[in-house]
């Protein structure tokens, strides 16, 4: 039996997809890899709990992440789900590794293709990699696509790969066009200055991260309906575990950040309440924030999720959050919001 999960209306692009999606960067085998098995149950569980916005990249395990989003939803009813994917990270075989394909020396992904990735943000680059993840996905249309990462790209995004997903947009290839970035500063500028639906921020509006508050990232957004896909809510786990040896944008935990998330962890464990279900809920509060995206490894971790975004917190948790000081003074707790 199906559940139902809230829909939203996801900006100006006036897709309609559920408040929490799956992020498919893990399901790419990142860190170490996942049997097919394993990945389609995690996938399938997903569908089965009524997710109905799923996220990807070709970036993620190199095309993995997105072959098994198209296997998972090929006989899936088309006009149920809201897929999106990126572009600006083609895969070659033929050029040399990029530091972001290792996380302290190792490989980000694991057990996947021989493929390496060349930053192409031009017009000619968006179309070939459309092409080629329709075919990874195995669809006839994307209903979102956002520029990945173009942090030092911003020139080449705004001129060649936004114009191109336009065009595109307008031709019915893609239904809206995004921004994926993990820079709210450097996203606001492409919010005020590009024709966009839809972006993904990934981290930087977090229980334990509010760094888009230091921006009028928010407030473009609002003024725009540029919907907000909000990624990284667990900060890369310290926000599940709060321990050393913990990640933090997938790199080593500094110890303030670990501090800080096991202060909130204890404010949560006085009230009872997972520090996951605080985590996931925050974000949502904001009016801003359009819907949360959390990326699985099992099926058991999807279901964990759902049961984290419906968990009852008590008004007393947020204003003891709020009484701490650990959270910025402009940030939206879920009991004051509107």
């Amino acid at each position: 039996m199906q559940r139902q999960q809230q829909q939203v209306i996801l900006g100006s692009s006036g897709l309609s997809a559920t408040r929490l999606g799956l992020g498919g960067g893990p399901l790419g085998n990142m860190f170490a890899p996942i049997g097919e098995d394993d990945a389609r149950a995690a996938l399938e569980r997903a569908w089965d709990l009524g997710v109905r916005l799923y996220d990807t990249s070709p970036f993620y395990g190199y095309g993995t992440s997105e072959r098994r989003f198209g296997r998972m939803l090929a006989d899936k009813p088309r006009e149920e789900f809201v897929l999106s994917t990126k572009v600006g990270k083609m895969l070659r075989a033929d050029v040399e590794p990029k530091a972001e394909q290792f996380v302290d020396g190792e490989p980000f992904f694991r057990d996947v293709p021989a493929l390496n990735v060349e930053y192409d943000y031009s017009g000619d680059g968006v179309r070939r990699s459309i092409e080629q993840s329709l075919e990874r996905l195995g669809l006839d249309r994307i209903d979102h696509v956002n520029v990945h990462d173009p942090d030092d790209f911003f020139e080449e995004a705004i001129n060649g790969a936004i114009p191109a997903l336009v065009q595109l947009r307008s031709e019915g290839v893609i239904g809206s066009v995004g921004i994926g970035i993990n820079q709210a500063d450097l996203l606001e500028r492409f919010v005020r200055e590009a024709d966009l639906d839809l972006v993904l921020l990934a981290g930087r509006y977090s229980l334990l991260d509010q760094a888009a508050l230091s921006t009028t990232l928010f407030e473009a957004t609002q003024q725009t309906n540029t919907a907000i896909m909000l990624g990284g809510v667990y900060n890369s786990g310290l926000l599940v575990r709060p321990e050393v040896g913990a990640r933090f944008n997938y790199e080593a935990a500094p110890t303030p950040l670990i501090d800080r998330a096991q202060a909130l962890a204890a404010i949560c464990d006085r009230h009872d309440v997972p520090l996951m279900a605080a985590a996931i809920q925050f974000p949502l509060a904001h009016p801003a924030i359009t819907a949360v995206l959390t990326g699985v490894r099992a099926a058991v971790e999807i279901e964990e999720n759902v049961r984290m975004l419906n968990h009852h917190i008590p008004a007393q948790l947020w204003a003891d959050i709020r009484a701490s000081g650990l959270v910025h003074e402009e940030a939206v707790l879920p009991d004051e919001a509107a």
